[in-house]
C-alpha cells in the first residue's frame, strides 16, 4: 500500500495494491502496521460506518469537538466521490485550507482525515456506498458542522450534473468565521 501526503500534511491518500484479472479482483483495504507507519503514530479505531447516497448529495462538512473529535479513515465500495477534509484546528498552520479528491470503486482510494478537520463529500455516480473507520465513537453533544461553500475556504466542489442536494442541518451550517471548535 503506498500513500501521498495532500495540500494539508496531516491528510492522506492511501493506494492499495489491487491484484486483478478476469474473475474479479483483490486487495487488503486496511493493514495497522503499515497505516500507522504512514500517519506516524498509533491509531486505535472503534467504530465502521457505511451509508449510501444518490447522485449530488453532499454530505458535510462534519467533525466532533474535543474530547471525542474523530479521525476517520475513509472509501468508497460502489460508485464515486469527492471527498473533502478541512483543516479547523486553531492555531494550525493550515488553519482554514482544505484537501480533496476523487474516490471511487474502481481507484479503491482511501482517505484519512485525523481528528480536528472537518469532513465531508459529494457524490458523483448515480449512488455511491461510502465506508469509513472513526477512532471515536458518535457523540451527538459534541458534533458540529462547516458551510459546505464558505467563500472563505473556496472548496472546488465539482459538478455532479444536478443541484447539490443537502440535509437541513447541513444547509444551516455556520461559516469557518462564525464556528466555535
Amino acid at each position: 500500500m503506498k500513500f501521498e501526503r495532500t495540500e494539508i500534511p496531516d491528510v492522506l491518500i492511501f493506494e492499495p495494491k489491487v491484484f486483478g484479472d478476469e474473475r474479479g479482483f483483490f486487495m487488503e483495504s486496511y493493514n495497522q502496521r503499515l497505516f500507522e507507519q504512514a500517519v506516524g503514530h498509533p491509531v486505535a479505531f472503534v467504530q465502521d460506518n457505511h451509508s449510501r447516497s444518490t447522485r449530488g448529495v453532499l454530505r458535510g462538512l462534519h467533525f466532533q469537538r474535543a474530547p471525542h473529535a474523530q479521525g476517520k479513515l475513509v472509501r468508497v465500495a460502489s460508485g464515486a466521490v469527492f471527498d473533502v477534509a478541512v483543516d479547523i484546528r486553531p492555531g494550525s498552520a493550515t488553519y482554514g485550507r482544505w484537501a480533496g479528491a476523487v474516490l471511487s470503486a474502481e481507484n479503491h482510494r482511501q482517505m484519512w482525515i485525523p481528528p480536528g478537520l472537518a469532513h465531508g463529500f459529494l457524490v458523483l455516480s448515480d449512488s455511491a456506498d461510502f465506508l469509513y473507520k472513526t477512532t471515536d465513537y458518535y457523540a451527538p453533544q459534541a458534533e458540529g458542522s462547516l458551510r459546505w461553500d464558505d467563500p472563505a475556504i473556496g472548496i472546488d466542489w465539482p459538478d455532479a450534473g444536478v443541484p447539490a442536494l443537502l440535509s437541513p442541518k447541513d444547509a444551516a451550517a455556520p461559516c469557518l468565521s462564525e464556528l466555535t471548535v
